[in-house]
């Protein structure tokens, strides 16, 4: 496509459809998919933990069954050396092969670790965001504090 053919499509959709900002929004009967009348977003921690659980299972059976040793290598890569000593071309190949398939199970496990890792890290800091909310409702007799006291904080 040549840089006047793009330059006369630009054209043609800006005469179409005058450039104007659009948000994306909740309609206002509610109708966005959830079934509820609520857009809050729920999520349990019994969802969490089995979210956590399942990219942790996924962390171990990959790097277990992804042909990685400790040095980031697999038992393909010396019969990749082997291969190539022997002057068989097919040895760099299986070589560059190796390199890619584990630079790409790496990734995939560092995805894993990170997903897994966030939801234990999330989920504590949670709880403790929830214990140190409680001890500051509280009076100073120990008691909970009345809505009424509550609501001040709203105003």
């Amino acid at each position: 496509m040549a840089w006047d053919e793009w330059e006369q499509l630009k054209a043609d959709a800006a005469r179409r459809s005058p450039m104007r900002m659009q948000l994306n929004q909740l309609s206002a009967n509610g109708g966005a998919g959830g079934g509820g009348t609520s857009g809050d977003l729920v999520v349990n921690q019994d969802d969490l933990g089995a979210v956590g659980h399942e990219a942790y299972t996924l962390f171990r059976d990959l790097h277990t069954d992804t042909d990685l040793n400790r040095d980031g290598a697999g038992s393909t890569m010396p019969a990749a050396a082997a291969l190539k000593s022997h002057g068989f071309e097919m040895g760099g190949a299986l070589g560059l092969t190796s390199e890619v398939w584990a630079a790409q199970a790496k990734t995939v496990l560092q995805a894993c670790a990170h997903i897994s890792n966030h939801l234990d890290y999330s989920k504590k800091l949670h709880a403790q965001d929830d214990a140190e909310i409680a001890a500051v409702m509280r009076s100073r007799d120990g008691s909970a504090e009345s809505v009424s006291e509550i609501s001040q904080y709203f105003k």
